[in-house]
């Protein structure tokens, strides 16, 4: 707990700000500010003596592969934000809210950030990300009259009046904020976790003196601040600029009892030992604002996100960090082959200083004479140390090779023998795989740190200041970024080639081309996508043909079906009446035959007792014949009828099969 006895009557806001702000300097000075002035350096091709690596080195190079990395690592994450336009979006989990409105906030967020240049802030951000190993920008909230132009009648209508309408409005903008300029508390590692963070810079005087004029600051008395060269932009000018302030504004807990002591605060009942406040501080000791935090969620108007997390720190690792000791090593072999070849390369002449004229022009150039006193062969001798070693190319271009290694990046001619032609598919497969994924690692850290949290504020802040514009309710943020060129380009050729290994007539083959134009950076990429989508759509003309074809082929197939069932039937009786013919001659025949004998006997012996007998057993005979010549009528009828039922069984099967695995 903070103990007032500890402060004297005459500590301040102000001073308490700054003895802060002055203890978090020394931190950052003693431990990161000399790294990131040489990480610019490299990053920007500039000399200094202080970043020789030997004392005889005369050469100034500085080898492009360290800067090469960073771009081409910030050129990814930027792609992969913004290279689909709309890189953000809104979705709301209220029930009772309208889609509508949400889809006007997206829109009119879209808008204002076009229009506050959102995009080119958020570039230099990666890039400072990319450099110090910390991205940070600062959101700020201003006042601008937007203008538009209009016309309205007069003279009753007979005439047009051409000009401008003024509205005032309120915007908000992000400010990227270099390294040195910001100050933490040395234990945080995020900008919610610290005590209170700091913007510390210097600023154009006029800008001071309008906010002065508006009320924002307190009139005080200013004058220009040219002494601390720390908190330049740029400390590498040599002519600084004069007409400027140091601006010093702190955003975090400040002790209450010191609040007190301001004339405008007026505490809360539920305020504590600490109370959310913002500060601005000139000059370092002129207090200009000392107010409440006045934001709708009470949250501290910066953002910051780290390239690569170090844990337990809040400054992060970034790609000059990555490939520094690879950088200079290649540094320091292009500066020994250049200061060797000035000893091989350019004509060196010794000679004998006894035997030379007193005061001769000892130089040497072409057609230029020589006195010598005696033979000159004897007086003068050319020499060079050798030639240079021709291993020192293959050691240069390793090195690059570990600068790569070291940063994850890819230049145009691709990482030899393994992005390149000299590798095959799966070699390339594997070493793009990787560098994706470190690009990946870096983008989802920069949309859930530094993305998300910005959008989120800004829209908060425009519901707050802009409530007729922008609609008031509990939004969820969603990021909508893509992949980057790289993984991009990686991506289109593994489903070109999939597209290969298929025929145009399958379901996926559309699919798969409209994945490949949406990877494709090409101009009238929304035009072809446009076009793949009326494609997709059914014709009802060309689905009413289709649907009359199907219906009559379908009659058809049932037509021939019925005649081949007619005809079956038809055959099949014909051959059991054959049948059954066959089977009749011979009963037939054999009973004209006994009629006949009959006739005969009874007209010879009818008294004969045992011919009476012979002919019963004859009539008995031939009754059992008929019955089982019927019996065999009866079942070849119920054979007929079975298969009769079995074929109109696969006839119904046949109609309610679908319609593509139907025999033709």
């Amino acid at each position: 707990m903070l103990d007032k006895e500890e402060y004297s009557n005459e500590q301040t806001v102000e001073s308490w700000v700054m003895e802060k702000c002055d203890h978090w300097r020394d931190h950052f000075t003693n431990n990161y500010e000399e790294k990131f002035d040489e990480y610019n350096r490299l990053w920007r091709g500039h000399f200094s003596a202080e970043d020789k690596t030997r004392n005889s080195e005369r050469s100034q190079i500085i080898s492009p592969a360290l800067q090469q990395a960073v771009e081409s690592a910030v050129a990814e994450i930027e792609e992969a934000t913004f290279g689909r336009g709309k890189f953000f979006d809104i979705r709301d989990d209220m029930r009772d809210e309208q889609p509508e409105d949400v889809i006007f906030l997206r829109n009119q967020l879209h808008k204002d950030f076009k229009k506050t240049k959102v995009r080119k802030s958020v570039a230099e951000c990666l890039l400072n990300s990319a450099i110090y190993g910390t991205g940070i920008a600062e959101i700020v909230i201003e006042e601008e009259k937007e203008m538009r132009p209009a016309s309205q009648p007069i003279m009753e209508g007979q005439m047009q009046a051409v000009g401008v309408n003024i509205v005032d409005r309120t915007v908000c903008k992000l400010r990227p904020i270099q390294p040195r300029n910001f100050l933490i508390d040395p234990v945080a590692t995020s900008v919610e976790d610290a005590i209170g963070v700091a913007i510390d810079e210097f600023v154009p005087y006029h800008q001071v003196e309008q906010l002065q004029e508006s009320g924002v600051y307190r009139e005080e008395d200013i004058r220009f601040d040219r002494y601390d060269n720390d908190l330049n932009a740029d400390p590498e000018l040599t002519d600084q600029p004069d007409e400027k302030i140091r601006l010093t504004k702190y955003y975090g807990l400040i002790p209450k009892f010191l609040m007190e002591k301001e004339e405008d605060f007026e505490a809360d009942e539920d305020d504590g030992h600490y109370i959310e406040s913002i500060v601005v501080v000139a000059n370092g000791g002129i207090l200009l604002k000392a107010e409440r935090n006045a934001f709708m969620m009470n949250d501290r108007p910066v953002v910051a996100f780290p390239w690569d997390i170090v844990p337990g720190r809040f400054f992060g690792r970034g790609i000059c960090e990555k490939g520094y000791n690879s950088q200079k090593a290649l540094d320091a072999e292009l500066r020994a082959r250049i200061d060797a070849l000035a000893l091989t390369v350019h004509p060196m002449m010794a000679m004998d200083a006894t035997r030379l004229p007193r005061g001769s022009n000892n130089e040497i150039r072409p057609g230029k004479v020589l006195l010598t006193n005696g033979d000159p062969r004897e007086v003068l001798q050319p020499f060079n140390f050798g030639q240079v070693g021709q291993i020192t190319f293959a050691q240069a271009d390793a090195l690059q090779k570990m600068v790569q290694t070291a940063t994850g990046s890819v230049d145009a001619a691709g990482i030899p023998g393994s992005i390149n032609g000299e590798a095959t598919a799966a070699g390339i497969s594997m070493s793009l795989g990787a560098i994706i994924k470190r690009h990946k690692r870096t983008l989802i850290n920069f949309q859930e740190s530094f993305l998300i949290p910005f959008v989120q504020k800004i829209a908060y802040r425009y519901m707050q200041f802009e409530a007729e514009t922008y609609p008031v309710s509990d939004y969820e943020f969603e990021v909508t970024s893509s992949l980057g060129i790289i993984a991009r380009e990686y991506e289109v050729t593994q489903l070109v080639q999939l597209l290969q290994t298929m025929g145009s007539d399958s379901p996926l083959y559309p699919v798969l081309i409209q994945s490949i134009i949406d990877n494709m950076n090409i101009s009238n990429r929304e035009q072809l996508q446009q076009v793949i989508a009326q494609a997709s759509q059914p014709n009802p003309q060309a689905q009413e043909a289709q649907q009359a074809e199907l219906q009559a082929r379908l009659q058809f197939q049932a037509s021939q079906t019925n005649a081949l069932n007619g005809q079956a039937v038809e055959s099949q009786a014909r051959a059991e009446k054959i049948t059954q013919e066959t089977k009749a001659i011979p009963v037939e025949l054999e009973i004209d035959q006994i009629n006949a004998a009959t006739k005969n006997l009874k007209a010879g012996d009818a008294d004969d007792k045992e011919f009476e007998r012979r002919l019963k057993v004859t009539d008995r005979l031939l009754k059992e014949r008929k019955q089982n010549q019927d019996a065999a009528v009866r079942a070849d009828q119920a054979d007929t009828n079975r298969a009769k039922a079995q074929v109109n069984e696969i006839l119904t099967e046949v109609r309610q099969q679908p319609t593509e695995n139907r025999p033709n």
